[in-house]
């Protein structure tokens, strides 16, 4: 196991549940306190309990959790069990709406606040959660000249029974609480089980388009949709959270490897050169023209996405931490500009903190049959990320990475005008360099102008860069 920076540890403890927390004033309370907060908060700390790292904290650990868990009881709906809001949780403290992804959110939570603490009524409420509310907005009413079903949960409803009728792919993040339910719960085993079959069923097919979100008739027009002017762009998280839930119900799936990697290879471009998607994704993505829509990581993914980087592309998942580590103050902010890791706004996020907690919990340097080569016979070189590349050429702060370094050959390279063969090096890395980076190698500068990924059962093995001397360097 890794280790958590006690910055972060104690950001979760002191503001969890309060969404946002502006430095050097405290909790934001136009946004207040929210169940998906609280939810975040208790996962990680549920992990924490039992690493060495807080075996010294375990009691305000468990105090924490409990006084956690005991506010989210407060947040669902149980006034009227006629109400098709009943089992589930508002969205704020202010919210009269209760959506479906919360309750997919806090159920986990509760479950696990309940294995820690014993307590009956975290399991009562989130059985409550996942059999009645999660039934029931699988299961909206449609009038009679319309009475398809479609699988997918309505967005949310009201304490007064007013519908969100549109469904997001981001529900799939519920297969985790279904699945977890099916063991605590095995009675209503067989209703989990279709429920799940039934959302995956029909939300498989906007999360393979890419699209985010169906609109459903009466008020819809019976097709799946995205945002922007063309619909053409994307937000990040959804497509995270709805990875990290599919992944959980079906494993490293067709589904979740094409999606992962064509999300995680929408590169840099002329206006966001800084953009490197292995640290994490960008707020917005154009899934059309495959390119970041907006200057900013939205810093949560890099750890929703740890699991399934830790597994399946363990250069993302190391290049990911060097990074955040480096930069641990700026990360806690929910937007970190790509190219000086400032924030959008001056708001730490408690999600944000809570999931690269985890990530950092769960850190470990990848081996590979390569890194253990690199770590054998490879050298040291720095890379320096490119930030800027139009009139003038600027780089971000280096890196110190491995490689395998070769010197070019007449018959690999063929030299450019004012270049003779001597200018020219081959690299061998892990680590997700890209095109025009800035390598130095013995004091030397170089940079990547041919770069190539060579991978094995999907996931990347190495690289390789032909690199050109930086003249007048």
């Amino acid at each position: 196991m890794g280790t958590v920076p006690d910055s972060y540890y104690q950001f979760i403890m002191d503001y969890a549940p309060y969404v946002y927390v502006i430095p050097d004033s405290g909790p934001d309370l136009a946004f207040g306190k929210a169940a998906f907060a609280a939810a975040f908060a208790i996962d990680f700390l549920e992990e924490a309990y039992n690493a060495k790292q807080f075996e010294n904290e375990q009691s305000e650990i468990y105090g924490k959790v409990v006084s956690l868990a005991d506010w989210l009881l407060t947040q669902q709906f149980t006034a009227d069990p006629e109400k098709k809001a009943y089992g589930g949780f508002r969205s704020s403290e202010t919210s009269t709406y209760y959506y479906s992804v919360d309750a997919c959110r806090v159920i986990p939570s509760l479950l696990r606040a309940h294995k820690l603490a014993g307590t009956e009524a975290y399991l009562n409420a989130a059985k409550l959660a996942g059999a009645t509310f999660l039934q029931n907005m699988q299961n909206p009413p449609t009038p009679t000249v319309h009475d398809e079903y479609y699988g997918g949960f309505a967005r949310a409803i009201s304490d007064a029974d007013a519908w969100l009728p549109e469904m997001d792919i981001e529900n799939l993040y519920g297969l985790i609480a279904l699945k977890m339910l099916i063991s605590e719960d095995p009675a209503n085993a067989a209703l989990y089980e279709n429920i799940m079959s039934d959302l995956v069923g029909f939300l498989r097919s906007g999360f393979g388009g890419f699209w985010l979100e169906f609109r459903p008739p009466p008020g819809g027009d019976g097709q799946w949709h995205r945002v922007g002017t063309s619909e053409n762009e994307v937000y990040d998280d959804p497509f995270a959270y709805a990875l990290l839930g599919l992944y959980d119900y079906e494993g490293w799936s067709p589904s979740v490897d094409k999606v992962y990697h064509f999300i995680n290879n929408i590169n840099a471009n002329g206006q966001y050169p800084a953009y490197n998607p292995a640290i994490c994704w960008a707020g917005y993505i154009d899934v059309t023209d495959r390119f970041p829509a907006c200057e900013y990581y939205d810093a949560v993914t890099a750890g929703i996405l740890w699991k399934l980087r830790k597994g399946y592309d363990k250069s993302s998942f190391e290049h990911s931490m060097r990074i955040i580590e480096r930069h641990q103050d700026a990360f806690m902010f929910w937007g970190v500009k790509h190219g000086d890791r400032s924030h959008v706004e001056n708001k730490k996020a408690t999600a944000t903190v809570a999931w690269l907690s985890q990530l950092f919990l769960y850190y470990e340097d990848p081996v590979t049959r390569f890194t253990q080569v690199l770590h054998s016979r490879g050298e040291n070189v720095t890379v320096f990320p490119v930030l800027e590349a139009s009139d003038t050429v600027s780089y971000d702060q280096g890196v110190d990475i491995r490689a395998l370094v070769s010197l070019s050959r007449v018959e690999e390279i063929m030299p450019e005008a004012g270049y003779i063969i001597t200018d020219y090096i081959i690299i061998y890395v892990f680590a997700p360099i890209r095109h025009h980076d800035k390598i130095r190698r013995k004091g030397v500068d170089y940079q990547v102008i041919e770069l190539k990924e060579f991978c094995f059962l999907g996931d990347t093995f190495f690289r390789r860069a032909v690199c050109r001397r930086l003249l007048g360097q």
